[in-house]
Protein backbone atom coordinates (compact mmCIF):
# COMPACT_ATOMS: atom_id res chain seq x y z
CA UNK A 1 0.00 0.00 0.00
CA UNK A 2 1.15 3.43 -0.76
CA UNK A 3 2.22 5.64 2.06
CA UNK A 4 -0.03 8.57 0.74
CA UNK A 5 -3.07 5.90 1.13
CA UNK A 6 -1.80 4.45 4.28
CA UNK A 7 -1.94 8.22 5.55
CA UNK A 8 -5.48 8.92 4.30
CA UNK A 9 -7.06 5.88 5.90
CA UNK A 10 -5.37 6.89 9.17
CA UNK A 11 -6.96 10.17 9.27
CA UNK A 12 -10.39 8.59 7.68
CA UNK A 13 -10.07 6.62 11.21
CA UNK A 14 -9.42 9.40 13.39
CA UNK A 15 -12.37 11.15 12.06
CA UNK A 16 -14.43 8.42 12.86
CA UNK A 17 -13.64 8.09 16.26
CA UNK A 18 -13.99 12.22 16.15
CA UNK A 19 -17.71 12.18 14.55
CA UNK A 20 -18.36 9.07 16.89
CA UNK A 21 -17.68 11.29 19.88
CA UNK A 22 -19.76 14.13 18.00
CA UNK A 23 -22.85 11.89 18.10
CA UNK A 24 -22.53 11.03 22.18
CA UNK A 25 -22.73 15.20 22.74
CA UNK A 26 -26.08 16.59 23.68
CA UNK A 27 -25.36 19.57 22.20
CA UNK A 28 -25.13 17.75 18.95
CA UNK A 29 -27.98 15.30 19.37
CA UNK A 30 -30.41 18.81 20.01
CA UNK A 31 -29.31 19.81 16.88
CA UNK A 32 -30.77 17.76 14.46
CA UNK A 33 -29.41 19.14 10.83
CA UNK A 34 -26.01 18.74 12.74
CA UNK A 35 -26.99 15.15 14.06
CA UNK A 36 -28.06 13.89 10.51
CA UNK A 37 -25.18 15.57 8.74
CA UNK A 38 -22.77 13.40 11.43
CA UNK A 39 -24.68 10.51 10.90
CA UNK A 40 -24.52 10.29 7.34
CA UNK A 41 -20.71 10.59 7.66
CA UNK A 42 -20.19 8.12 10.14
CA UNK A 43 -21.84 5.40 7.95
CA UNK A 44 -19.95 6.82 5.11
CA UNK A 45 -16.59 6.20 6.66
CA UNK A 46 -17.94 3.00 9.05
CA UNK A 47 -16.78 0.66 5.83
CA UNK A 48 -13.59 2.13 5.16
CA UNK A 49 -12.62 1.71 8.35
CA UNK A 50 -13.92 -1.45 8.60
CA UNK A 51 -12.08 -2.42 5.77
CA UNK A 52 -8.70 -0.94 6.89
CA UNK A 53 -8.65 -2.18 10.34
CA UNK A 54 -8.69 -5.73 8.31
CA UNK A 55 -5.80 -4.88 6.44
CA UNK A 56 -3.87 -3.46 9.11
CA UNK A 57 -4.84 -6.80 11.06
CA UNK A 58 -3.73 -8.98 7.89
CA UNK A 59 -0.42 -7.10 7.76
CA UNK A 60 -0.07 -8.05 11.81
CA UNK A 61 -0.63 -11.87 10.83
CA UNK A 62 1.87 -11.87 8.19
CA UNK A 63 4.40 -10.14 10.26
CA UNK A 64 4.23 -12.81 12.93
CA UNK A 65 3.95 -15.83 10.28
CA UNK A 66 7.23 -14.48 8.88
CA UNK A 67 8.61 -14.52 12.49
CA UNK A 68 7.27 -18.27 12.24
CA UNK A 69 9.55 -19.11 9.69
CA UNK A 70 12.81 -19.71 11.86
CA UNK A 71 11.30 -22.15 14.06
CA UNK A 72 11.49 -25.75 11.49
CA UNK A 73 8.19 -27.15 13.37
CA UNK A 74 6.46 -24.48 12.38
CA UNK A 75 7.34 -23.63 8.97
CA UNK A 76 4.80 -25.73 7.22
CA UNK A 77 2.06 -23.58 9.02
CA UNK A 78 3.80 -20.24 8.38
CA UNK A 79 4.43 -20.65 4.65
CA UNK A 80 0.41 -21.36 4.24
CA UNK A 81 -0.45 -18.35 6.82
CA UNK A 82 2.02 -16.03 4.51
CA UNK A 83 0.28 -17.08 1.00
CA UNK A 84 -3.50 -16.70 2.80
CA UNK A 85 -2.35 -13.44 4.55
CA UNK A 86 -0.63 -12.11 1.28
CA UNK A 87 -3.65 -12.69 -0.77
CA UNK A 88 -6.33 -11.19 1.51
CA UNK A 89 -3.93 -8.27 1.93
CA UNK A 90 -3.50 -8.01 -2.10
CA UNK A 91 -7.55 -8.00 -1.77
CA UNK A 92 -7.79 -5.35 0.86
CA UNK A 93 -5.79 -3.28 -1.25
CA UNK A 94 -7.88 -3.19 -3.90
CA UNK A 95 -11.14 -2.88 -2.02
CA UNK A 96 -9.39 -0.09 -0.05
CA UNK A 97 -8.28 2.10 -3.14
CA UNK A 98 -11.74 1.61 -4.66
CA UNK A 99 -13.42 2.71 -1.09
CA UNK A 100 -11.19 5.85 -1.41
CA UNK A 101 -12.54 6.99 -4.50
CA UNK A 102 -15.06 9.98 -4.24
CA UNK A 103 -18.43 9.69 -4.14
CA UNK A 104 -21.05 10.71 -7.23
CA UNK A 105 -22.88 13.56 -5.76
CA UNK A 106 -26.14 12.21 -7.24
CA UNK A 107 -26.02 8.64 -5.66
CA UNK A 108 -28.50 9.86 -3.07
CA UNK A 109 -31.00 10.63 -5.90
CA UNK A 110 -33.94 8.60 -7.22
CA UNK A 111 -34.88 8.49 -11.22
CA UNK A 112 -38.14 8.56 -12.88
CA UNK A 113 -38.08 6.13 -15.58
CA UNK A 114 -40.26 6.54 -18.89
CA UNK A 115 -40.81 3.47 -21.22
CA UNK A 116 -42.83 3.70 -24.56
CA UNK A 117 -43.16 1.51 -27.46
CA UNK A 118 -42.46 3.24 -30.23
CA UNK A 119 -43.01 2.34 -33.63
CA UNK A 120 -43.43 -0.95 -34.79
CA UNK A 121 -46.74 -2.28 -33.07
CA UNK A 122 -47.06 -4.79 -31.52
CA UNK A 123 -43.74 -6.00 -31.54
CA UNK A 124 -42.56 -2.75 -29.87
CA UNK A 125 -45.36 -2.97 -26.90
CA UNK A 126 -43.87 -6.64 -26.22
CA UNK A 127 -40.54 -5.29 -26.15
CA UNK A 128 -41.54 -2.22 -23.89
CA UNK A 129 -43.29 -4.37 -21.60
CA UNK A 130 -40.16 -6.86 -21.57
CA UNK A 131 -38.44 -3.96 -21.09
CA UNK A 132 -40.29 -2.69 -17.87
CA UNK A 133 -40.17 -6.43 -16.31
CA UNK A 134 -36.21 -6.38 -16.80
CA UNK A 135 -35.88 -3.10 -15.12
CA UNK A 136 -38.64 -3.88 -12.17
CA UNK A 137 -36.36 -6.74 -11.42
CA UNK A 138 -33.28 -5.30 -11.68
CA UNK A 139 -34.21 -2.93 -9.31
CA UNK A 140 -35.98 -5.17 -7.04
CA UNK A 141 -32.46 -7.07 -6.85
CA UNK A 142 -30.61 -4.29 -5.64
CA UNK A 143 -33.48 -3.27 -3.01
CA UNK A 144 -34.66 -0.37 -4.38
CA UNK A 145 -38.20 0.52 -4.62
CA UNK A 146 -40.25 0.90 -7.47
CA UNK A 147 -43.29 3.09 -8.06
CA UNK A 148 -45.47 2.72 -10.99
CA UNK A 149 -46.72 6.18 -12.21
CA UNK A 150 -48.33 5.71 -15.11
CA UNK A 151 -49.28 2.53 -16.84
CA UNK A 152 -51.33 2.65 -20.31
CA UNK A 153 -51.70 -1.77 -21.46
CA UNK A 154 -50.89 -2.37 -24.85
CA UNK A 155 -52.06 -5.34 -26.95
CA UNK A 156 -51.30 -8.76 -25.68
CA UNK A 157 -48.07 -8.85 -23.49
CA UNK A 158 -47.03 -5.40 -24.18
CA UNK A 159 -47.27 -2.30 -22.64
CA UNK A 160 -48.18 1.40 -24.67
CA UNK A 161 -46.17 3.33 -21.96
CA UNK A 162 -45.42 3.13 -18.33
CA UNK A 163 -43.97 5.84 -16.08
CA UNK A 164 -42.05 4.54 -13.04
CA UNK A 165 -39.90 6.04 -10.21
CA UNK A 166 -37.25 4.13 -8.56
CA UNK A 167 -35.56 5.11 -5.59
CA UNK A 168 -33.12 3.34 -3.10
CA UNK A 169 -29.52 4.20 -2.58
CA UNK A 170 -27.58 4.78 -5.75
CA UNK A 171 -30.42 4.42 -7.74
CA UNK A 172 -29.46 7.06 -9.79
CA UNK A 173 -26.44 5.10 -11.56
CA UNK A 174 -29.58 2.82 -12.65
Amino acid sequence: MKDTFRVKLEQLDRRLVEVESLLSDPAVVNDMNRFRALSKERSDLEPVAALFKEFTSREGDLAAAQEMLSDPDMKEMAQEEIETAKADIDRLDKELTIALLPKDPNDERNIFLEIRAGTGGDESALFAGDLMRMYTRFAARHNWTVKVLDYLDGDEAGIKSASILVEGHNAYGF
